[in-house]
């Protein structure tokens, strides 16, 4: 099986996946497209597991993100993304969207995205926004198909029988609705049958299912008409990242009207109206044929000789013809306006209406057993209607359903780029450029601090400015000035070039790495097996030759500060001696380091605080000075809370300040 050759799927949860998909085709499928709440459905797989499944299948190889804080960082840049998307199945596919070893399919198309319209874009986001995933229909029908293959894929959702040896298509009509398949039919289907030959359309197996699938996806699909309308209409982009949305599309132009008739079983609902109301209109016209005569007659006159009125007394019969000469004609009339009356109730039917309506005698009466006839007759018509019906709509409808498909699956992940090109337009992205090593921003920004960020240009590496271009710094300055935010918008930046998605810069430059190693501050002077376990990483790291970006938070916090400053120097002259190696080490010790480093030639930058303002926050110029050790400015702090506080507590920071100002 494909499905456990996958990492830690056992055979016994790939059945379970088999299972619950039907086949590993749709399992790999919903996979590949990010389905991860269907997957999450399957017993014993985690929503966690089911997204690191499918990111494997789309192609990660999780060795870039290469440490906890790395992931973690990961983590919040795609949900903030995930808050542009327009459905929930674009939120779930954009899950996808980690750092992958060739981004340039990406990049191509959000180059595309980003060159829309941001009207448009928000336009779709309110279009998209009823987009849901197709789902399969799971009801069991009353079809039996009788065939001589087993068919075993369609035994969910009804009765499969295999006719015996001696059996023919006679011994199964107790059921009302069956589906005959190959030879040995009968020549006239019996009402609510379908004879088809030994290789039909599969949709016409069980016309039923085929016709509630779009109706049971009737909300996506109603987005998808909405886009072919779009796109007959030329309103439709010419994008490159619409490109594949328009061939998809193509072939799904007359979709919109077989939707339109897909529920219109008017002529169906016509028959049934008629045949309801027969009886009633029958009667009415049966009154109103009396109702005409008695009119009429009551101003007919008939004239008798002496002799005519001798012959009425000998002969009897006699008067009654010459009584019904006299009559007739007003009775027949009658009849014959009821009868085109009947006619043209009738006419949606296609039924003719009988002669004989009416029986002999007076009162007039209309003829039950004709009656009969004509509701038997639109019984009849009402079978064959319905049964036409669903053969018509199930042989339109059954060669769009994998066309339909497509379209939804590819306007999902179409709608990923679209959201990551409204956040870029948000926040004022731009593509990155490419470079062997280092990385550069104008004017970065931390687009996840909750409030207007300060814009930051900085670099290193060949990535960097001229003068620039060292592959090792160290970043110091003042407390709260900015330095873990620097920090997190490089590792944003890389993160997000890596993804092939724009960053939140006005330029950028990204030096291409097999891995980001996010190493954040420590909680605390760490045991002596935890210091050895944490000594060990950082070996493996900064020895590592391959190309990658290291940024690191305060790492003397792992032991006490002059051992701290000692082991983060041999650490560094290691880092500094692999080529395709770019660091960044947020610390405050850096004298320490440097002197234990025993080199002068180490790049050093500094965040600087300029003083307090008004309201008692830190002045900070947040762009870090070059070659420049940056105090982390504790008096300050100090001098904050000797303004903010009173009384002993006043005294006591007033007392500190004064063994600073004496330095």
């Amino acid at each position: 099986m494909v499905l456990s050759s996958l990492p830690g799927v056992s055979e016994r949860m790939a059945r379970k996946m088999t299972d619950h998909f039907g086949s590993e085709e749709a399992v790999m499928k919903s996979l590949a497209t990010g389905d991860i709440g269907r997957l999450a459905e399957i017993e014993g797989l985690s929503l966690k597991r089911a997204l690191t499944l499918a990111r494997g299948v789309a192609g990660e190889d999780g060795e870039f993100l290469a440490t906890k804080e790395a992931v973690r960082l990961h983590t919040q840049i795609v949900q903030h993304l995930q808050s542009f998307a327009a459905c929930s199945p674009s939120k779930e596919r954009m899950g996808l969207l980690t750092p992958v070893l060739d981004p340039s399919e990406r990049r191509r198309l959000m180059t595309g995205a980003l060159d829309l319209p941001l009207q448009w874009l928000h336009e779709q986001k309110k279009a998209w926004q009823s987009l849901t995933r197709l789902r399969d229909v799971n009801e069991r029908y009353e079809r039996v198909i009788v065939s001589q293959e087993p068919l075993e894929h369609l035994k969910k959702y009804c009765r499969v029988l295999q006719p015996g040896e001696h059996e023919s298509w006679k011994d199964y009509t107790v059921f009302k609705t069956v589906t005959w398949l190959g030879s040995s039919g009968p020549m006239e289907a019996p009402e609510g049958w379908l004879v088809l030959g030994s290789q039909p359309d599969e949709a016409l197996l069980l016309p039923e299912r085929t016709i509630d699938w779009f109706k049971h996806n009737r909300r996506p699909l109603e987005v998808l008409c909405d886009l072919i309308e779009t796109h007959s209409a030329g309103h439709l982009p010419q994008n490159e990242a619409l490109a594949s949305l328009h061939e998809v599309i193509e072939p799904l132009k007359d979709l919109p009207d077989v939707m339109n008739v897909m529920g219109d079983s008017s002529n169906i609902e016509e028959v049934t109206r008629i045949k309801d109301e027969l009886w009633t209109v029958v009667k009415e016209l049966e009154t109103e044929v009396n109702q005409e005569v008695e009119q009429a007659m009551n101003d007919a006159k008939m004239a008798l000789s002496g002799a005519e009125l001798l012959e009425a007394l000998s002969d009897g019969a006699a008067f009654q013809r010459k009584l019904k000469e006299a009559t007739g004609h007003v009775i027949q009339e009658a009849m014959l306006r009821a009868r085109e009356s009947l006619s043209e109730f009738l006419q949606p039917t296609g039924l003719r209406c009988p002669y004989d309506l009416f029986t002999n005698g007076w009162p007039a009466k209309v003829d039950r057993q004709t009656i009969d006839g004509i509701d038997g007759a639109l019984e009849s018509k009402l079978q064959a209607e319905t049964s036409d019906h669903l053969v018509s709509m199930a042989q339109q409808l059954g060669p769009l359903k994998p066309l339909c498909e497509q379209a939804i699956l590819c306007m999902i992940e179409t709608d990923q780029w679209l959201s990551v090109a409204r956040w870029a337009h948000q926040d004022n992205c731009t593509m990155p450029q490419w470079a062997d090593h280092g990385i550069w921003l104008k004017n970065g920004r931390h687009v996840l601090l909750g409030v207007e960020p300060d814009s930051v240009t900085y670099g290193l590496g060949q990535a960097a400015s001229k003068g620039d271009q060292q592959s090792l710094a160290l970043l110091t300055g003042a407390n709260s000035g900015g330095k873990t935010t620097l920090l997190e918008c490089l590792a944003y930046a890389s993160i997000l070039a890596h993804m092939g998605l724009p960053v939140p810069a006005d330029d950028a430059r990204i030096g291409k790495v097999e891995s980001l190693h996010i190493l954040a501050k420590s909680g605390g002077t760490q045991s002596a097996g935890a210091l050895e376990q944490t000594l060990i990483e950082l070996a493996n790291v900064v020895s590592d030759p391959a190309p990658k970006l290291i940024l690191a938070d305060e790492l003397e916090a792992i032991t006490e500060p002059g051992a701290g400053a000692k082991i983060i120097a041999g650490m560094l002259l290691t880092a500094h001696a692999q080529p395709e190696t770019t660091m960044m080490l947020v610390t405050h010790l850096a004298p320490a380091i440097l002197e234990a480093t025993g080199r002068n030639d180490l790049r050093v930058d500094g965040i600087e605080a300029r003083g307090l303002g008004d309201d008692l926050e830190l002045v900070v110029d947040r762009t870090p000075r070059r070659n420049y050790l940056a105090r982390s400015t504790p008096e300050l702090i100090l001098r904050r809370l000797e303004r903010k506080t009173s009384g002993a507590i006043q005294e006591l920071f007033v007392s500190i300040l004064a063994g600073f100002e004496q330095e």
